[in-house]
């Protein structure tokens, strides 16, 4: 889940240590960052035309709850009433689940996912393609995807926050994409939320030290028109101003000795992005 301004705000205001994570911490992260891979996987063929963001939600719910001990981490977080958030086409962030928000062919929607497990959080997002879209949602998705792949690799020991921001910058500089500044990536622990706050756009070597140990959700979110948005009235579901089409991708990702090691694959290896969860239906 993305951490907006707001609860950077209250993230502020309650703690702003940065913890580092042992390996057997880091390896329950893991964990419940599987259960999260597995389910994007298996969620991927049921997003079709006809399937209302309520129907994604529900088997969300079910598919967390079936693993002993695990738990969807955004259920009440903050308030929020959905397992998932599912954000349509405009939406960026914190889409609340609807039965009736049914999906269309053209659309896409952004699935983001969080796990509870052993006291242990694990967070990531995927943009899905709805039936039959045009290539410059391909496009869109592809940029954005990729924005992730080079963020990850800058969550290295011995960079900085800025680094990641940077790399973001560095991967839509020249695309006719806008990178969503008024939301930030986070430290990922025993909270959802947590410190460092990761923006996706930065200045190389500035911002905290990235050190071994270090859990962070990285999630570039790019639009496709302005970079500027507002919440509408449920006082949850983040837009863009000018309703442009915007996708959103996140990793829950560990700094280690040898590279960023994504936590929320099928298959967790060093500086890679999954393959697992196409962004096809």
């Amino acid at each position: 889940m993305m951490c907006s301004w707001r609860c950077a705000l209250r993230l502020e205001s309650v703690n702003r240590v940065i913890h580092l994570r042992t390996q057997e911490e880091i390896d329950v992260i893991a964990r419940g960052g599987k259960i999260i891979a597995n389910l994007l996987a298996e969620i991927a063929p049921r997003v079709v035309p006809g399937v209302s963001t309520a129907d994604l939600d529900i088997f969300c719910d079910e598919y967390i709850l079936s693993h002993d001990g695990a738990v969807p981490v955004f259920k009440g977080l903050y308030g929020f009433p959905g397992s998932v958030c599912t954000s349509v086409n405009e939406e960026v962030v914190h889409g609340i689940p609807s039965p009736s928000r049914i999906l269309a062919s053209g659309d896409i929607v952004s699935v983001d996912v969080g796990v509870r497990l052993a006291a242990w959080c694990s967070d990531s997002a995927w943009t899905f393609l709805v039936g039959e879209v045009d290539d410059a949602v391909h496009g869109l998705l592809e940029i954005t995807e990729k924005a992730l792949g080079v963020a990850i690799e800058a969550a290295k020991p011995g960079n900085h926050v800025g680094d990641i921001g940077a790399a973001v910058i560095a991967t839509v500089e020249g695309k006719s994409y806008a990178i969503v500044r008024d939301l930030v990536g986070h430290g990922v622990g025993r909270e959802v939320h947590e410190e460092p706050q990761i923006p996706n756009i930065g200045r190389p070597g500035h911002g905290p030290l990235l050190r071994e140990g270090m859990v962070l959700a990285i999630e570039p979110m790019l639009s496709a028109g302005s970079p500027e948005i507002r919440t509408l009235d449920d006082g949850w579901t983040v837009i863009t101003a000018d309703k442009a089409l915007s996708a959103h991708f996140e990793h829950t990702v560990a700094v280690t000795a040898q590279g960023p090691k994504v936590l929320t694959t099928l298959e967790s290896s060093f500086h890679t992005v999954s393959t697992t969860t196409t962004t096809t239906a």
